[in-house]
């Protein structure tokens, strides 16, 4: 982008980012949400939640400032601050929910990111920056080279690297790591995990902003089905096959590995440990940074999930049109006929596609049948149960969902994740398909990851020795 003066003259006016910044309460606006939103790692909050927070900061301000610093109520500036000329705020309404919830924009969590930016730090590492730049271009060099030779050198030079460290390493000469490399990575690792978790709030707005064009586009829409069908799912596979979109995706592949899960958790724990770093004060968040990704990831996944949402309201929306316009069809034809039906117009004037009509008559219906009424005798009859087998009413089982979720979470006390695959690994399936439907009901419950793109095979043996098998999406528990 041209920082030019017309540029950034323009960038004043609209940009939301640039008018929290020049706003008259940015301290209080800044501080309030950067507080109950970016501290505290949440995404949602309800009205009425978020309004008891700001009463309760409003409050404590006007204790110093004087209850003319902030002469308005809470809900007022809430609602100010989502209006479409501010943008900090985004209002919704949460998916079966009558109860607004609010969210930061990204306009404003990248306020929030630069300022913390201005604050000065003691230690600035310069380091491990540049190293990663090395590495960036390094793999990107390598990840392009198709000449095989050229491969192998190269394979070669870092086997030989390898050889001489492990050589070093058997004759006593072992490097450590400086204490100073080290404040100097664990702050990059810092700085790139928030930025990280930052960005998915800017990737979530933009998958948002194209809903928001695919249902204004819908509602405008004047031409044929087929062709609007075919540009939103053409839109869609521009959303899965774009840069943003493919590495989304390959990020929440990596991230949904437990084995992945269980090496960071491992690395950021043994890191953390080191003297050098507990020195530096680091915020202990980031010992689970890789869940909040998981949580803020998920968002991202739902928002894609909305565009499905709408081109199914779409195919409602636009068969009831269509039985509309053959009436108003009908109707048309119906009062031009009755126009005409004094004065018939001379010579050939009109041609029909049909000789005749297909016609239903009213007696080919089959005839009404009164309903039966049962009779019901006062007296209760003795039944024969010489000949009955009331084994039946005995053999029906039932599925205990308190067990189920019992088992859940017992694993969950061993480790932070656990899939279904693994819980009936534990704990095999004894009640068959209502057991695993149980299971299914639990997760949606409780929030757990539907992971649409791996599939897990569960089986179990029936009453008959039999084994069934089926395939479902990864579901994952967490704590």
């Amino acid at each position: 982008m041209n920082l030019d003066y017309e540029t950034l003259s323009s960038l004043k006016k609209v940009h939301p980012a640039w008018r929290l910044l020049d706003a008259a309460l940015a301290p209080l606006i800044v501080s309030f949400l950067y507080r109950v939103y970016i501290s505290e790692n949440v995404r949602n909050i309800s009205q009425i939640e978020l309004i008891s927070k700001l009463e309760d900061e409003l409050f404590f301000l006007r204790e110093v400032e004087g209850e003319e610093k902030y002469p308005r109520s809470a809900a007022d500036y809430l609602e100010e601050w989502a209006q479409n000329d501010k943008g900090w705020l985004r209002k919704f309404y949460p998916a079966g929910s009558d109860e607004p919830s609010f969210d930061i924009t990204s306009a404003t969590e990248k306020v929030i990111g630069w300022l913390e930016s201005l604050t000065s730090r003691k230690f600035v590492g310069t380091e491990s920056r540049l190293m990663m730049v090395f590495e960036l271009l390094r793999q990107m060099i390598e990840g392009t080279e198709v000449d095989p030779e050229k491969r192998i050198v190269e394979l070669q030079k870092k086997k030989r690297e390898i050889d001489a460290e492990i050589d070093n390493i058997r004759n006593g000469d072992v490097s450590r790591m400086s204490n100073t490399a080290l404040r100097d990575r664990i702050q990059q690792v810092e700085s790139t995990a928030r930025d990280l978790l930052r960005d998915f709030r800017e990737v979530e707005n933009n998958f948002r902003q194209l809903d928001k064009e695919v249902r204004e586009r819908i509602a405008l829409w004047d031409g044929r089905k087929g062709e609007l069908l075919e540009e939103i799912l053409s839109e869609r596979d521009a959303i899965s096959s774009s840069d943003q979109g493919r590495s989304f995706q390959a990020f929440w592949n990596f991230l949904m590995s437990l084995s992945r899960q269980a090496e960071l958790t491992e690395m950021l724990t043994k890191v953390l440990g080191f003297e050098a770093v507990k020195e530096l004060k680091i915020d202990p968040r980031l010992k689970r940074i890789h869940y909040d990704w998981l949580e803020a990831s998920n968002h991202t996944q739902r928002t894609v999930a909305k565009l499905s949402h709408q081109l199914r309201r779409y195919l409602d929306d636009k068969a009831y049109l269509e039985n509309k316009r053959i009436i108003d069809i009908l109707q048309k034809i119906q009062a031009t006929a009755i126009e005409v039906r004094d004065n018939m117009p001379a010579g050939f004037f009109m041609e029909v596609d049909e000789a005749a009509a297909t016609i239903a008559l009213p007696f080919e219906r089959p005839l009404f049948s009164p309903p039966v009424k049962p009779v019901i005798a006062a007296d209760v009859v003795d039944a024969d149960i010489s000949d009955m087998n009331a084994d039946v009413l005995f053999e029906q089982f039932v599925v205990d969902r308190l067990k189920l979720e019992s088992q859940v979470n017992q694993l969950l006390q061993q480790n932070e994740q656990v899939s279904l695959h693994e819980v009936t690994k534990v704990y095999p399936v004894e009640k068959g398909l209502a057991e695993l439907v149980t299971y299914f009901a639990i997760a949606a419950d409780r929030g757990a990851v539907f992971d649409e793109e791996r599939q897990e095979e569960i089986s179990w043996l029936e009453q008959d020795s039999s084994r069934k098998c089926v395939h479902i999406p990864r579901i994952i528990f967490s704590r």
